[in-house]
């Protein structure tokens, strides 16, 4: 009877769906698309599987899932901003390249 009594006091996991939303939407602006599909996409499986738990009652599995989708959509978030960084840094590089070579035929 305790046990009912606990699950029934248990709220649903709208919080955790929140975050869920709000960590892939911080991946989409990161580009997490292009640079981390894979994490992206599993991301977004697990928070519409966690909408559907919590649709039809199942608030422990949806509040598992929505954690899940936050930890993928984190991961694509690091992994997009990573990949960015990377680029931005080759790009500079190739520009202090240029500029090297352009000193050296001014002398």
């Amino acid at each position: 009877m305790l046990a009912l009594t606990a699950c029934a006091s248990t709220p649903p996991p709208t919080g955790e769906i929140n975050a869920a939303q709000q960590s892939v939407a911080r991946a989409n602006d990161a580009d997490a698309d292009q640079y981390a599909p894979d994490e992206i996409r599993r991301g977004r499986d697990a928070l519409a599987a966690a909408q559907a738990a919590i649709a039809s009652g199942r608030d422990q599995d949806a509040r598992a899932l929505a954690t899940r989708a936050t930890a993928l959509a984190d991961l694509a978030h690091a992994r997009s901003r990573e990949a960015a960084s990377q680029n931005e840094l080759s790009q500079r590089r190739a520009e202090i390249d240029g500029l090297r070579q352009r000193l050296r035929l001014e002398d």
